[in-house]
């Protein structure tokens, strides 16, 4: 698309604009910096960009662009950067370093977004247009119930069971320093008061705090991995898949110098319109990065004593019961069992309609199940 007819005020157009002025509180006049990765890194869709910028226009914003070189090792923007972004109004990340950088101390999530919307027909779903202050209400409302939860218990189809309490969350503060677009996770419950095992098929993965090589690990079968509070206790599951496991989290480990088996925390997706279309075999950085906000997906921060840590573990279809009240139920998030819920799907009719219509792709292989191949 070389213009804006063909989507002027339709899905796209709503995207954006639920982007930059629900998220980033954009206004006319503002100068928005966008910065972005070359095209032939693939990871972004190229065209989106452009698109973006028309409609920013159209919005009455200032776009300019910025481009990065993906860096796998990035701490920091580089002072060019970061000269950049502080003459800008916002700054709206179309880059991996935007989510590197996430929980940067310097950033600052007021005037700076990510987007995980990774490609146009992400971005023109009700994951991009469902409106963004519904699930910034929809997340403090679960945070709430879970800080006050006596027992929170998680299970799967294929044998995760854990449970445990919440000693400390601080539901009014901010998780990251970067705003997240869209908003679909919530926020991460620290390990810490939590035990049992973690059912794990397919693959270990990274988190997108680091880009190491291999990136992910395949699994033969399921992993069961048992943990008490803040670690890891042992692996059980074929003697192929423990040796996987216990080699690959050495060497993450020993390549940045943290504690292998630290559990950091875990946190569950929010946002039914988040679909992830293809397998995530094609792209483990991809699907990584763009899953993840489904409510068929809880994960975990593993492999460092800070979030994300380094190695992700994935569990598929959870059901987690707050104080016996299944809220997730076998991967789908019902809004109206969390106080508070049912009133806010009626101010947003937008949110509404993905929970009724909910995209259950989440980058599955054979047998629904996740796969290396």
């Amino acid at each position: 698309m070389n213009s804006l007819d063909s989507f002027d005020r339709g899905p796209f157009f709503k995207g954006v604009e639920n982007m930059l002025i629900n998220c980033a509180a954009a206004a006319p006049g503002d100068k928005v910096l966008i910065v972005h990765e070359n095209a032939a890194e693939g990871y972004y869709d190229a065209e989106m960009l452009q698109e973006v910028v028309t409609v920013s226009r159209r919005l009455g914003l200032f776009p300019a662009l910025y481009e990065v070189a993906f860096n796998r090792d990035v701490r920091e923007p580089d002072p060019d950067l970061s000269a950049q972004i502080s003459i800008a109004d916002r700054t709206l990340f179309l880059a991996r370093i935007g989510d590197q950088l996430r929980f940067n101390a310097g950033s600052k999530p007021d005037t700076q977004i990510v987007s995980y919307a990774l490609d146009r027909d992400m971005l023109s779903s009700g994951f991009g247009t469902a409106d963004y202050r519904a699930f910034d209400a929809l997340k403090r409302l679960i945070n709430t119930m879970m800080a006050e939860a006596h027992e929170i218990r998680v299970t799967c189809p294929i044998g995760t069971d854990f449970a445990g309490r919440l000693s400390d969350l601080d539901v009014d503060s901010g998780d990251t320093s970067i705003k997240r677009f869209p908003l679909s996770v919530f926020k991460p419950a620290d390990a810490n008061g939590f035990a049992g095992r973690i059912a794990q098929a397919g693959f270990l993965v990274g988190t997108g705090s680091n880009y190491y090589s291999p990136y992910a690990c395949p699994l033969d079968d399921t992993l069961f991995v048992s943990f008490e509070n803040n670690t890891i206790t042992g692996f059980e599951g074929s003697n192929t898949d423990v040796a996987t496991a216990t080699a690959h989290y050495e060497r993450v480990g020993k390549a940045f110098g943290i504690d292998p088996y630290f559990v950091h925390s875990w946190h569950g997706g929010i946002h039914p319109g988040c679909g992830f279309a293809d397998a995530a075999s094609k792209s483990f950085e991809r699907w990584s990065g763009g899953a993840f906000g489904n409510p068929r997906i809880l994960h975990f921060h593993t492999c460092g004593a800070y979030p994300p840590g380094e190695i992700s573990l994935n569990v598929i279809d959870p059901t987690i019961r707050l104080d016996g009240v299944a809220v997730w139920e076998d991967g789908i998030l019902y809004p109206a069992r969390v106080p508070g819920g049912a009133e806010l799907m009626r101010r947003y009719p937008c949110a509404a309609k993905t929970f009724a219509n909910p995209d259950r792709r989440v980058g599955l292989g054979q047998d629904e199940r996740l796969s290396f191949l």
